[in-house]
């Protein structure tokens, strides 16, 4: 396993991040817990999850399963790198009550112990926001965070989804407080989509942040789909469905594939395998189903693209360019 430093801090983490999404709704515990040791097996010490996974009814289960997997002991915690998130609301269907999502001072001390609980632990070592809150001033979200740092219940702070200009207001806000501040940005990254590279990705390096991209496949575009279609009369769903109904994006994901095979690269790997090689970024989220999706991912680590293959992603692929030349002069 290959390790980096979270952004600016001392605190090493795996370069693939173990996502949970899919532990509860699609995987279930047993399968999960499989997984999980893994994982850990492998060396990959990065977890993520976030307190309203399980959705519906079931928010919360994701954490859970991972709570039951950390009591089983042989020091799963401890080795673990553990990140979730606070935003979305925790209310059931039908019993919405106030203050029970987006960042308030009260929402995140109360997230922060049902989270604690459900995870049979008493520390979370990345806490995350998982969007903006544009009724909440910084000032508070830092007030409430301070307090749970001085308790020793979280240890960094991070966002996710935020746009540029948002992580340098709260990292400005905390520096007037003295405090570390964001520590990490996860936001939506991979090579269909690349708008992060104008705005967030310099944002992040310029205040120190790790950047952790989510759906490095971006839904199962760039894992092969359309050969899995051919060969194995699978038909795409959500976000790839929606791509190959477009003609244009489709023969772009044909070249995509068409240019791995050329080269005898999986897609899936190669996708993984670029937003390594991409400035700023700490680890891609890989969120396997599957022990065989893991491995996959893993195999991702050993891949070195050659320049012929990053050229051609490029052509395929091209960025939007840096900011504010990309839209100026």
């Amino acid at each position: 396993m290959k390790y980096t430093q979270l952004g600016r801090t001392g605190l090493k983490v795996s370069r693939l991040v173990l996502g949970t999404m899919n532990f509860g709704p699609q995987t279930d515990e047993p399968t999960s817990h499989g997984i999980l040791d893994a994982a850990l097996d492998a060396g990959l010490n990065f977890v993520d999850t976030a307190n309203v996974y399980g959705w519906g009814e079931n928010k919360g289960r994701t954490e859970e399963i991972i709570g039951s997997w950390f009591a089983q002991g042989g020091g799963r915690r401890e080795k673990t790198v553990l990140a979730t998130k606070v935003y979305g609301s925790m209310s059931r269907e039908g019993e919405t009550w106030p203050n029970e999502d987006r960042l308030s001072a009260l929402n995140i001390r109360r997230a922060v112990e049902a989270s604690l609980k459900r995870l049979q632990t008493d520390y979370i070592d990345l806490y995350q926001f998982h969007h903006i809150d544009r009724r909440t001033p910084f000032e508070e979200i830092w007030q409430a965070v301070d307090v749970l740092i001085q308790q020793g219940k979280i240890l960094y702070a991070g966002s996710s989804n935020f746009p540029g200009y948002k992580i340098a207001q709260a990292n400005e806000t905390a520096a007037r407080r003295g405090m570390v501040g964001l520590v990490s940005e996860q936001c939506l990254y991979n090579l269909s989509e690349r708008r992060a590279e104008m705005e967030v990705i310099p944002a992040a390096q310029e205040y120190g942040l790790g950047v952790i991209p989510w759906s490095p496949l971006h839904g199962g575009v760039l894992g092969g789909v359309i050969k899995k279609e051919v060969e194995g009369g699978r038909r795409a769903s959500g976000r790839a469905a929606d791509a190959l109904a477009n003609s244009l994006t489709r023969a772009q994901i044909q070249a995509y594939e068409d240019l791995l095979e050329k080269h005898g690269l999986e897609p899936g790997e190669a996708a993984l395998a670029w937003l390594l090689t991409r400035p700023g970024v700490t680890g891609p989220i890989v969120g396997p189903r599957t022990a065989e999706q893991l491995d996959s991912a893993l195999r991702a680590l050993e891949l070195e693209l050659s320049e012929e293959v990053l050229a051609g992603l490029d052509e395929i692929f091209p960025g939007p360019g840096p900011s504010p030349e990309a839209f100026a002069w």
